[in-house]
């Protein structure tokens, strides 16, 4: 995997009023200073980042807020970054925006069990109106929500359906949170701290065109599965089809039980059918009942589709070329990318390959452990938000 030598790397489009920057310093001070140098100038409103949950967290957050000093922030831990050198591990990409283009407003939800419409909407009030107040542009037609969970809550579906429903017409996306594939500890960050069992909600008002976009590589096949008993508080079905759970998918895939393994599940995952569209479903383990343990909600009665791989290259490629095509040259897309997709193109030995595509495309962001696109929660999918370029009559 190509890595930089010289600590930070710098994006930084004409007119884009976004600039990037990239560390792969160990040292949390080190690495948190390098990120100011690159991004720190008299304009910058805001930093977004996104960081190695390697690092010692509590340090990494004393280090931002020294080196950044009153610039507000928001950030998660990652199961692999996306820096503009493409795939890394170990580092910490940043973004920081101009606030003479952006307008951006954050809350942290810090009890994601009773998060409700009634707490939801006026959360969501008060950021747009706090962006209403900069007058950068139109809140209704030039704002969009970023959402970062932690990947481990199990609570994503009700946390973003219910956004998702105060929010109305503008759009969001985001990702959940990882943790270098440890699956014990994922964080957001906000408000100077690192936190766990939260959510933070970014909302962006902005100048620029923009476009959240979504896709996935995966094909449905002929194949349904029913959940026939589920335990949804824990993720777990226990039976499909009326049988173990695990002996069923076993056989769909063509191997024995004791050869199921994350490979697997990455190559082979499920999906449900919902509105025209197909939402993947990943397994994460299977359990020694016989049960298999998902990334996403699962209930009873639900029908799982089985679903194949197509050419993630590809997919990836024509993705990056239609938003390209439909905004023109892009100052920037921030993506939040499954860490199943990268585990895939580390099995094909293709994670350079899809490196350079980001890296042509000024692609930066993470991998996370679930994606979010406009209240849903799925996997082996990957989301962002595109922007264009600043109309030059607009200074």
């Amino acid at each position: 995997m190509q890595r930089w030598r010289n600590g930070a790397v710098t994006i930084a489009p004409k007119n884009s009023g976004i600039q990037i920057a990239a560390s792969n310093q160990l040292n949390p001070f080190q690495a948190a200073d390098e990120l100011a140098q690159q991004l720190g100038h008299e304009d910058l409103g805001f930093v977004l980042f996104f960081c190695s949950a390697e690092y010692p967290l509590e340090e990494l957050a004393t280090a931002l807020g020294g080196a950044f000093d009153k610039v507000p922030m928001s950030g998660c831990t990652t199961a692999g970054e996306i820096t503009p050198q493409g795939y890394d591990r170990g580092s910490v990409v940043a973004i920081g925006f101009d606030s003479r283009v952006f307008a951006i407003e954050t809350a942290l939800v810090d009890d994601l069990e009773h998060f409700d419409l009634s707490r939801a909407q006026p959360l969501v009030d008060t950021l747009l109106e706090r962006c209403r107040q900069q007058a950068v542009a139109p809140v209704n037609e030039h704002s969009f929500a970023l959402t970062l969970l932690d990947g481990l809550s199990s609570r994503e579906e009700q946390v973003l359906a219910t956004l998702d429903a105060a929010l109305g017409r503008i759009p969001s996306f985001g990702g959940s949170a990882g943790d270098d594939n440890h699956l014990t500890h994922t964080h957001v960050y906000a408000n100077g701290h690192f936190h766990t069992r939260a959510a933070v909600v970014v909302m962006l008002n902005t100048r620029l065109p923009f476009e959240v976009f979504s896709t996935h590589h995966l094909e449905p096949l002929a194949h349904k599965l029913v959940v026939t008993e589920a335990d949804r508080e824990q993720r777990r079905v226990l039976e499909l089809n009326g049988l173990p759970a695990a002996d069923v998918y076993a056989a769909l895939v063509g191997c024995s039980v004791d050869a199921l393994s994350p490979s697997i599940f990455a190559q082979h995952p499920l999906a449900v059918y919902i509105g025209g569209q197909h939402y993947i479903r990943s397994i994460q383990r299977v359990n020694e009942d016989a049960s298999l343990t998902f990334y996403c909600a699962v209930e009873t009665g639900i029908v799982l589709t089985a679903m194949r791989p197509a050419p993630l290259l590809l997919d990836l490629e024509v993705m990056l070329q239609r938003v390209q095509q439909r905004l023109g040259a892009t100052p920037s897309i921030i993506g939040c990318d499954c860490f199943l997709r990268r585990m895939a193109l580390e099995s094909l030995q293709q994670l350079d390959q899809a490196s350079a595509l980001l890296r042509q495309a000024r692609v930066v962001g993470f991998n996370t452990y679930g994606e979010h696109h406009h209240g849903m929660h799925v996997n082996q999918t990957f989301t962002g938000v595109a922007f264009g370029a600043l109309p030059t009559s607009g200074g």
